[in-house]
């Protein structure tokens, strides 16, 4: 039995203006995602949870950060916006972020999220034609 979860995984690699190496991880779901950062070291570190529901978004820290502590809870609020659900997202760093690595992180996961959008939209579109009228 196939349950499709080999589709929903995402991994970017983004280098910022600073010279910093950071990996995002992205699983979707009908109705969220899991969007992991870290830099390198495959850990997971500050957690933060939002929900989005008519233009209305609740946030909770489920892990405070060392560092950068807005950071991780602006990613999982505009992603939970975007996509009108629930969004958990951790973040590990060793340091303190520049505003550049904040700035080349978001920029890529907005564009992440803008793509995977249109991307479940088409498979929606394709099953619907698949299993006819």
């Amino acid at each position: 039995m196939q349950n499709g979860w080999s589709n929903l995984s995402i991994r970017h690699r983004i280098i910022s203006q600073s010279g910093r190496t950071f990996y995002v991880k992205y699983l979707s779901f009908q109705n969220g995602c899991f969007i992991a950062l870290d830099e390198g070291s495959d850990a997971l570190g500050s957690v933060s949870i939002s929900i989005s529901s008519s233009n209305k978004t609740s946030t909770a820290k489920v892990i405070p950060s060392k560092h950068d502590s807005m950071f991780v809870d602006t990613i999982s609020q505009r992603v939970s916006s975007m996509i009108n659900g629930i969004c958990l997202a951790s973040f590990h760093s060793t340091k303190q972020l520049q505003f550049e690595d904040m700035k080349a992180i978001m920029d890529e996961i907005m564009k992440l999220i803008s793509s995977e959008g249109s991307h479940n939209d088409n498979k929606k579109v394709d099953t619907k034609k698949a299993n006819g009228p």
